[in-house]
This record gives C-alpha cells, sequence and structure tokens, in this order.
C-alpha cells in the first residue's frame, strides 16, 4: 500500500445529478488487509464551491470532552444530522441518494445520517479512532467521506501498530472506508504547521454507526 498515490481534484459532470461526478467505473478500491479496503474518487463533488460556502455558514457547535482527568475543547468544530434532518445543502442530498445506489447490494443497508466537522485552521485535527461507537464495533460497515476546502492530510493505519498509510483530500474527493475498516484500522486527521485554510469533512453513515 506504500505506493498509494495522494489524491489530485479533478471534475466530472452527470446531467442527471447536477454537481456529482459518476461512481461506477471511477472509484477506485484499495484492500488495506484484515478485511479492509478504502474507495477514492477525487473531484467527486463537482460544484464543490458552492457546497463548501453553504456549508461554513450553519450552525457549528463547539464541544468539550473528557480528557484523562480534564475538559478540553474539541479540536474543531461538529454539527450531526439525525435521519429525519434536512441537509444543509440539496447536492449532499443527491450524494448520498448516489451512494446508496451504488453501495446498496454491498452495504445491504443505506447511509442515513451526516456527521459533519469543520477544520477552521492547522490547528485543528481529529486523533486516532475507529467508528466504533454502536454497532461500527463489531459489525462491518461503511463510512463515506466528502472533504472539502483545503487539501488536508488523511491517515490510515492497522491498530496495534504497523505502517501508515497517508492521502491529501482535496476540494471534493471522496473516500470510503467499508469492510472491517472501523474495527481493525484507525484513521486520523493530523494538526499541520503550514498555513491552511478551513476544510469540511461531511460524514455519511448507516444507522447505528458513530
Amino acid at each position: 500500500m506504500s505506493g498509494m498515490t495522494a489524491l489530485q481534484g479533478s471534475l466530472f459532470e452527470l446531467d442527471t445529478e447536477p454537481g456529482l461526478g459518476p461512481l461506477s467505473d471511477l472509484v477506485v478500491r484499495h484492500e488495506l488487509g484484515r478485511g479492509a479496503w478504502v474507495d477514492l474518487l477525487p473531484g467527486w463533488l463537482g460544484c464543490a464551491d458552492e457546497v463548501y460556502d453553504r456549508l461554513l455558514g450553519i450552525d457549528w457547535q463547539a464541544e468539550r470532552r473528557q480528557m484523562y482527568e480534564r475538559m478540553v475543547d474539541v479540536p474543531r468544530l461538529l454539527r450531526f444530522y439525525g435521519e429525519e434532518e434536512r441537509l444543509p445543502h440539496p447536492t449532499l442530498d443527491l450524494a448520498r441518494r448516489a451512494l446508496n445506489e451504488h453501495y446498496a447490494a454491498e452495504l445491504g443497508e443505506p447511509f442515513m445520517t451526516a456527521g459533519l466537522c469543520l477544520y477552521r485552521n492547522g490547528r485543528d485535527s481529529v486523533a486516532w479512532h475507529g467508528d466504533t461507537i454502536g454497532r461500527g464495533r463489531s459489525e462491518d460497515t461503511m463510512v463515506a467521506i466528502v472533504s472539502l476546502g483545503s487539501a488536508r492530510e488523511f491517515l490510515l493505519r492497522p491498530r496495534g501498530g504497523g505502517a501508515t498509510i497517508r492521502h491529501r483530500l482535496g476540494h471534493g474527493d471522496l473516500i470510503v472506508m467499508g469492510g472491517s475498516c472501523q474495527r481493525t484500522w484507525e484513521h486520523a486527521v493530523p494538526k499541520t504547521a503550514r498555513p491552511v485554510g478551513p476544510r469540511v469533512s461531511v460524514q455519511f453513515r448507516p444507522r447505528g454507526v458513530r
């Protein structure tokens, strides 16, 4: 997997799904091992500028969490959209529909929720983790992420140790983690000292996976 390359942005067009590129025949799967895989498609969201501008203005929420013996600020802003909530841009509804159609046979259930993160600058990050709150702890599942805004590194490594795989996710790029990925691998977005602008991550998940 060391030969996997960074993502480069590109645009595709579909008359039936404005702003979205096709998935079939273009998304590329990379087997990670231990039953895990990731699918990658750069530039999937062709209208990324419009969606990104809209998302910057939503009602982002700051959270605090227990870290050892003290409460600390979560180093990013968050917004979770449950199953019954309207997504903040119609293209995100189209994206979820396209993902459901493409992965229906393999996943066996639809993507239902959308968790959004805003990384305001290079000081914002997310530590190593798997999405194992709920069914992801014991079952194979999928998490589909659309990245918008400034490019940031997205890291993957096997649980228990092993080589780190690095992707540079850019504006409109899609990454889907599937199989046992949440249980047998971890992912992270590290801090960076480079000057970078905001990045929004949109994470589509099935019911009961966080």
